[in-house]
């Protein structure tokens, strides 16, 4: 969930409305939300990751010990 609302604020810049009132707002994050998706359906299709997730300092060492 947060790394969905980070894309949202990184990539929309969510953070503040461009408009006043609610039907404009809520129009604005409609729209966010659909670019947000189309964006991750476009790397769906071609297979192209959206970035790397964390791995905690613990699977790093387990990893290690491993190899």
């Amino acid at each position: 969930m947060e790394g969905t609302i980070n894309q949202a604020l990184d990539v929309t810049g969510m953070r503040r409305a461009r408009y006043r009132g609610l039907p404009k707002v809520s129009l604005q994050h409609a729209f966010s939300a659909t670019a947000i998706n189309v964006i991750r359906l476009d790397a769906l299709w071609t297979s192209s990751p959206l970035g790397r997730t964390r791995t905690s300092n613990l699977d790093r060492l387990a990893y290690r010990l491993t190899v």
